[in-house]
């Protein structure tokens, strides 16, 4: 296989029963975890939602350069915490 690709090939027998219905609840405790931490801060969403917006209306260049210039903003706690505001008032 080509070394430079995305992906080895799997294998299947890495991991005995026990392993594998371990690591299967350990990725369902986290799921629910995530959500959790999702539902309880709704900001996170409109943030990232906000970034991708901005990424797709300006398509830059050099993404890292701008994620970098977009989450050190000093405006942009001011400008979530007023869209969250007003997706609480509607």
């Amino acid at each position: 296989m080509d070394p430079k690709s995305a992906m080895e090939q799997l294998d299947m027998g890495a991991l005995n029963s026990a392993q594998q219905e371990q690591l299967e609840q350990f990725k369902i405790k986290t799921r629910i975890s995530n959500e959790n931490y999702l539902r309880s801060h709704p900001e996170v969403e409109l943030l990232l939602g906000e970034f991708l917006r901005e990424v797709f209306l300006k398509r830059p260049v050099d993404i890292r350069e701008f994620a970098a210039v977009y989450f050190t903003n000093p405006e942009l706690p001011e400008k979530i915490i007023s869209k969250m505001d007003e997706r609480t008032s509607k």
